[in-house]
This record gives structure tokens, C-alpha cells and sequence, in this order.
């Protein structure tokens, strides 16, 4: 089981290292959440580091993912 769980996170580890940011598109496939539900909880929070450039938001995935994970915990209950 624990071999099973250090592949598992291996295997996160590598997806995570192959972007170096998140287009809207991926920051909604990795929190599950609806663009609108973003936008009302996190999204101008300034903690949160994001770039628009055009007229399209880039996210950068080490910084993203940590915010995101701060942000979760400091949630009530």
C-alpha cells in the first residue's frame, strides 16, 4: 500500500512538472469548480498570482497549486 501511494504521488508530481502555469481551462479542471464559483471565492483575492495576457488568464502551477492549498485550510468548517 505504501509503495502504491509513492507511485501515486510520483506520478502527480511529473503532471504537475510538466506545465509551468495553468490556462482558466485547468484551474477549473484542477479545482472542480465552475469559472462563476472561482470568481466569487478566490479569485481577486490578492494572494492569488495571475497574468492576462490578450485576452486570456495564465496562473503559475508551483504558486497556484500553494495558494490554492492555503486557501482551502483557511476555510471554515
Amino acid at each position: 500500500m505504501r509503495l502504491c501511494h509513492k507511485r501515486i504521488s510520483e506520478l502527480v508530481s511529473q503532471t504537475d512538472a510538466e506545465y509551468v502555469f495553468w490556462d482558466s481551462a485547468e484551474l477549473k479542471k484542477r479545482t472542480c469548480m465552475s469559472w462563476n464559483t472561482i470568481q466569487e471565492t478566490f479569485f481577486h483575492d490578492p494572494r492569488f498570482i495571475k497574468r492576462k495576457v490578450g485576452s486570456k488568464w495564465y496562473y503559475p502551477a508551483r504558486e497556484t497549486r500553494a495558494f490554492l492549498e492555503q486557501w482551502l485550510h483557511e476555510q471554515p468548517h
